[in-house]
Parts: structure tokens; C-alpha cells; sequence
């Protein structure tokens, strides 16, 4: 590994941000070289020839992998780390942006001051593609400035709302991560895990300790739709049902077994339930029932009740047109406020 830090930029079908993504890294002021590894993942659109523009315009900086059939966000997310040179690694999707130059700067200043850091992270917020409006996020990353990693390895586990660690605002030791990668390839490249970045940000806080910086330093994409919002009910089921099947290896294999585990996973069986409810689909339903059972959740009263609604099509299509005309009716007081 070179003393240098590698930025890996994953991207499918993203001609209109993608340029953005690349001038924002960079813009990045800092004591090391950085390069970028650019994994465009078979886009429909013209983002591969945007990549290739800047590979040629920055041939020393940018590497773009081989043009290659589409792999998926894990395999390419890993395909690009396995070819990082750099010491220390970031990321940044190909529709989120930096907005501090000094951002690499003040994370590897951390790094290089305490090699017991695996990982730096910082604060963020919402960008908003159609209004070109920010947001903070509601949701803080951490109350305290360095920590045990081994004091989130349950909140990153019940992550619901936000990620505990962002893994755009962050920057990780190169040598840690590969060491768990290749002894667990499997944890890393499951493509029924649904992302890449939950098991990378629980290892490399496992294995040491975590710094978070309060600053914003992303503008975080939305107005869109992403991997994590899917207006497809069937699709939203998926992501859901692969990613915390993800969180419950990671709590089973680590012996992570507390009341918030309990709870977290019983709020994912009924959000199961309730994507497959409003979608219709029985599948789904049956789905939701088999892995309740897969996750050891005790029923409750909302699983059940939500369960005995889809039992019977007459009271299904029932509770389905209530809803229909609760949600017009709200977006109807919404409109004359």
C-alpha cells in the first residue's frame, strides 16, 4: 500500500451528477496524493463516456475499471477496494457530493496522529435534486468525538432512519478492511445482503476505534430514486428483507442480543408485512411469515393484526380502499391548510 489515499466512486446511470461527484474529490486539499477508482457499472446512459472524459482529462488521478456486464452494487463497490493502492479509503457515490475541500484533510491528519483509528466520519446533509435546497439531517452520527467501535456495533446493526456511519463523510485504514475482507469474502460480496456498506462500517468498527468529526461535509442526494427509496412496493420489500437479514447474521455471529435487537427486528417483520399489505401480494405476505420465524420474532399485536388482515381477501381489499380514502383525505387538508 502506497501513502496515498484512494476515493472509490460507484455510479450507474448517473450522466447528470456524476461530474459533480469527480470535481468535488478533486477539489480536495490535502498533504496526500489521492487517486480515484471509478467503478461505472454497465449504465444505460452516457455516464461511461463522462468517466472516460475524466479519466483522459486526469490520467495520473482517475483509474476507470474495465468496462464489464453490470455486477451489482457489492461487486463493484469490492471490485474498486481490491484495486485501491492507497493506505487509507474513501468513497463517494456518483450522486452525493463533498462540500469541504479540507474534508480528506482533516480525516487523515486523525488517522496518521493514532493508528488505533480504523475509521473517521463526519456529519452530512440532504440535498434535494429539484429544489437545490439542503437540509441538515435530524439524525446526529455520534454524541461523542473518538470511541470504542465496539459501543456502535449495535446501533449500526438496528440502523433504521439513517446510517450510524455514513460512509461518504468517511475515510479507513485500507490494511484493516482488506484483512476482513479476505477472511469472510463471503460477508462482503452475498449479493441477498442487498448493500456494501452496513458490513464494511460494523468490521472496521469492531476492530478499533471510531473518531467523528461534527463537521458537513456531503450534500447528500435525494428527489430521486436510489437503492434505499424505491417507490416500488415489491423492490422496497427486497431491500428491506436483504438487509436485515444482513443486520441479523452480523448480530447472531457477534452474540449482539439486546431488548433494542428485539424490538428492531420485530419492526422489520411488520414493515414487511406492511409493504406487502399495501402491494397486494400474497408471496410477500407468506414471505414476511417465513421470516419472522427465520429471525426469531415473537409476535405482537401489530404483526398480528396485520397478519389476520391479509388472512382474508375481503377484509384485505377492505383495509386497502380505508387507507386509499385516509391518505386522499389527508392530502386533501394538506392542500387547504
Amino acid at each position: 500500500m502506497e501513502d496515498k489515499i484512494s476515493v472509490i466512486v460507484t455510479t450507474y446511470n448517473q450522466e447528470d451528477t456524476i461530474g459533480r461527484t469527480l470535481n468535488s474529490i478533486l477539489a480536495q486539499k490535502c498533504h496526500l496524493p489521492i487517486e480515484i477508482i471509478i467503478g461505472e457499472d454497465c449504465s444505460t446512459d452516457n455516464t461511461r463516456s463522462v468517466c472516460e472524459n475524466y479519466a483522459q482529462r486526469y490520467p495520473h488521478i482517475i483509474r476507470l475499471m474495465p468496462k464489464a456486464e453490470n455486477k451489482g452494487i457489492q461487486n463493484n463497490y469490492y471490485d474498486c477496494l481490491l484495486e485501491c493502492k492507497g493506505k487509507y479509503i474513501a468513497d463517494c457515490a456518483g450522486d452525493d457530493f463533498w462540500i469541504d475541500d479540507e474534508k480528506l484533510e482533516k480525516e487523515a491528519c486523525i488517522m496518521e496522529e493514532d493508528p488505533s483509528v480504523t475509521l473517521v466520519h463526519t456529519n452530512w446533509q440532504f440535498y434535494d435534486e429539484k429544489t437545490q435546497k439542503t437540509k441538515r439531517t435530524p439524525f446526529t452520527p455520534s454524541a461523542a468525538y473518538k470511541k470504542s467501535g465496539k459501543n456502535l456495533l449495535e446501533a449500526i446493526v438496528t440502523q433504521t432512519k439513517a446510517p450510524v456511519i455514513h460512509t461518504c463523510t468517511s475515510l479507513y485504514r485500507a490494511e484493516t478492511i482488506r484483512k476482513c475482507y479476505f477472511e469472510n469474502p463471503e460477508l462482503f460480496r452475498n449479493k441477498d445482503y442487498g448493500c456494501e456498506d452496513l458490513q464494511l462500517t460494523f468490521m472496521l468498527a469492531m476492530k478499533g476505534t471510531v473518531v467523528y468529526i461534527p463537521d458537513v461535509t456531503l450534500n447528500y442526494s435525494i428527489g430521486h430514486n436510489s437503492i434505499t427509496f424505491q417507490p416500488n412496493e415489491r423492490r422496497q420489500f427486497l431491500f428491506v428483507r436483504q438487509t436485515t437479514s444482513l443486520s441479523y447474521h452480523l448480530a447472531r455471529k457477534y452474540n449482539i442480543n439486546t431488548p433494542r435487537t428485539k424490538e428492531f427486528f420485530s419492526e422489520k417483520v411488520f414493515a414487511l408485512y406492511m409493504h406487502a399489505f399495501r402491494s397486494k401480494d400474497k408471496t410477500l405476505r407468506d414471505e414476511a411469515y417465513k421470516y419472522r420465524k427465520t429471525w426469531n420474532v415473537v409476535e405482537n399485536k401489530k404483526i398480528k393484526v396485520a397478519r389476520l388482515i391479509m388472512s382474508n381477501n375481503l377484509i384485505w381489499n377492505s383495509a386497502l380502499l380505508s387507507r386509499k380514502l385516509f391518505c386522499t383525505l389527508k392530502l386533501f387538508t394538506q392542500l387547504f391548510k
